[in-house]
């Protein structure tokens, strides 16, 4: 099949259930399925639960019970649900999601799997490894080397690519005390700069000295302020902060890189700040690049990280790299052809032609810079990916890829009652991960939408595209808009051309030169249009907000702040500006007849807001 043969309409539920009768007859399948299993395991025994039983009278007030709560359970999801189906939600980082992927997880939830130990899930299990290696795949890491599986969220991931890069780091010390012939001759500094690949190569050669490495490395506790900063963008999510206390570095080795004012790294600074870093005597543990910013949808030159990286290696200073694309990452997909090759820049646009990934021929995406820099993810040691977010898939569902599957050694732990040391994967699934008991439901749930949805273009670059072109059509329907409020005309700025789904703008009077008035109307109009209990029905429209402040965005909000009427001085008064966050993920947006429906709604419910805040009646 490819990317013209594929329908996603036909894979959500949809805004107004247009799917039920097909959700429904996949959902009794499946149950029906599961009962006829339960019935057919040993068909000899006999049923424990039998008719006299039902009979009870206690058995027919337990049953009634469960319908009063199960009802009230539904009054207070109907009532107090955001609408993330609804085009009308452009708030947060989910939407509609796909319908084999709920049935995936409704299904396997069933056989309530533990994907923890494969004795336990051996189904569940193997989808899990099968996932791990799209994710590979889907991030250009070479087939039977790269290696990933699902955790609960991002976070859990990022706090893995940090553990990653802690005990693999800390192994070249470890071998200077375990095997000192493998490093013989090297200074610390020269120990602490090593590459992923050339740490791996040397522990390959002692395999019966793992263990004894492992002790002696950071897990142990011993060496972990020598392994020098973390250094993320100022755009970064706040489980980096979590990861660097939980994982001992401290916070203190935790220092943002300067970002542009396209709220990308400045890839300049990094250098610069590696190099000071170096001269002082203090390594670069390691670097994050972010594919698609919580608060922004930013894509980090990737490329350019890695630039860096290589040109500092001829130079002896290395340091780990990972992606946080917990976000974005999913989006790689749209580059890949059938083949799951990257495909060249100048054949992208008759590829997206050929598989329908945009319905407007005029879409332009991406920059040349966002291409580049999803091409050079496969040269990261290890990258985070969501499928809850642009996977479409349910909460909880996150993941993490590394690049060279040896990598594991380093993190393992065994665990005798759930799996043996030695058995072959899947049975060792467990030990390569920070978390015990996880749900097979979830690892079903994504396995059905990857196995639907191939990742690349035929699959989820189409769908990926869908969820682009309505964030461009968004953007530019927002820049520049004017409303009439009284005798005030307030008009809409977009903060910058996306790279990803996320489109930031505020609200400024014309003629308002007070950064303090133009934050307070961006605020007053987020309430107004965030969830309010008991108000969920009468909003029309629902968004998010943030503020882009000093202490974590220096200056880079600065550009923007003057293309809304306010000087620099102002700006410094402040060191703030709110701005409000709608992430586009609906997958039907990007059809123009659809959007402008909704944009006619939309256009309507914020009009009602500015008349309200500014109580004209």
């Amino acid at each position: 099949m490819n990317g013209q043969d594929l329908n996603l309409k036909a894979l959500f539920l949809g805004p107004k259930s247009e799917n039920k009768e097909t959700f429904e007859k996949y959902l009794k399948m499946l149950f029906e399925d599961h009962s006829e299993w339960r019935k057919n395991y040993h068909p000899e025994d006999m049923p424990i639960i039998k008719k006299n039983d039902m009979n009870e009278k206690d058995f027919g007030m337990t049953s009634d019970k469960m319908e009063e709560v199960l009802t009230e359970l539904s009054v207070k999801l109907r009532s107090k649900s955001l609408p993330w189906h609804s085009p009308r939600f452009l708030g947060h980082m989910n939407s509609e999601t796909l319908m084999p992927a709920i049935l995936g997880y409704f299904a396997a939830m069933l056989y309530n799997g533990n994907n923890v130990a494969y004795e336990s899930s051996p189904g569940t299990s193997q989808m899990e490894e099968e996932v791990g290696a799209d994710f590979a795949r889907l991030m250009g890491y070479k087939d039977g080397i790269g290696w990933g599986h699902i955790s609960a969220d991002g976070s859990i991931a990022n706090l893995e690519g940090i553990w990653y890069a802690r005990n693999l780091k800390s192994l070249p010390l470890a071998m200077s005390e375990v095997c000192p012939e493998l490093v013989a001759g090297k200074t610390e500094w020269e120990l602490l700069n090593m590459s992923t690949e050339e740490i791996l190569d040397l522990v390959a050669k002692v395999p019966e000295k793992l263990d004894d490495l492992k002790d002696k490395s950071a897990r142990s506790g011993k060496n972990i302020q020598k392994l020098g900063k973390w250094l993320v963008p100022q755009t970064k999510h706040y489980s980096w902060l979590k990861a660097a206390d939980i994982i001992g570095l401290g916070l203190d080795n935790v220092e943002a890189v300067e970002v542009t004012d396209k709220f990308r790294m400045n890839t300049e600074v990094l250098e610069k700040k590696i190099r000071e870093l170096a001269a002082q005597g203090i390594p670069t543990l390691g670097v994050v690049g972010v594919v698609g910013s919580t608060e922004e949808g930013a894509v980090d030159d990737i490329h350019k990280i890695i630039a860096v990286r290589d040109k500092l290696a001829k130079e002896g200073i290395h340091f780990y790299v990972h992606v946080d694309a917990a976000y974005g990452g999913y989006a790689r997909s749209i580059f890949l052809d059938e083949d799951y090759n990257f495909i060249a820049k100048d054949e992208l646009k008759e590829k997206y032609l050929e598989h329908g990934v945009f319905l407007n021929k005029e879409t332009e995406w991406p920059s040349d810079d966002t291409y580049e820099a999803f091409k050079a993810i496969s040269e990261a040691d290890s990258v985070t990916i969501d499928p809850h977010k642009m996977g479409y898939v349910p909460y909880s569902a996150g993941g993490i890829v590394i690049k060279d599957k040896r990598m594991r050694d380093s993190i393992s732990y065994f665990a005798t009652y759930v799996f043996e040391k030695g058995m072959d994967i899947p049975a060792l699934l467990g030990a390569f991960m920070l978390e015990g008991s996880k749900a097979g439901a979830t690892a079903a749930s994504v396995w059905t939408a990857h196995r639907i949805l191939p990742l690349n273009i035929t699959g989820y670059g189409k769908l990926i595209g869908a969820g682009i072109e309505g964030a461009y059509n968004f953007y530019t329907y927002l820049e520049g808009k004017e409303f009439k409020v009284g005798d005030k005309t307030i008009k809409m700025h977009n903060l910058t051309r996306p790279d990803f789904n996320m489109v930031d703008f505020v609200f400024n009077e014309e003629g308002n030169t007070d950064l303090a008035k133009m934050n307070k109307l961006n605020h007053d109009f987020y309430d107004e249009a965030s969830y309010v209990d008991g108000g969920l029905y009468n909003n029309d429209f629902i968004t998010s907000h943030t503020d882009f402040a000093v202490p974590d965005y220096g200056n880079s909000p600065l550009n923007f702040v003057k293309r809304c009427g306010i000087t620099e001085k102002e700006w410094d008064k402040e060191e703030k500006v709110t701005i409000l966050r709608a992430c586009v993920l609906s997958p039907f947006i990007n059809d123009k007849e659809v959007f402008n429906e909704y944009m006619d709604k939309i256009h309507t419910a914020i009009q009602k807001k500015l008349d309200k805040i500014y109580d004209v009646r």
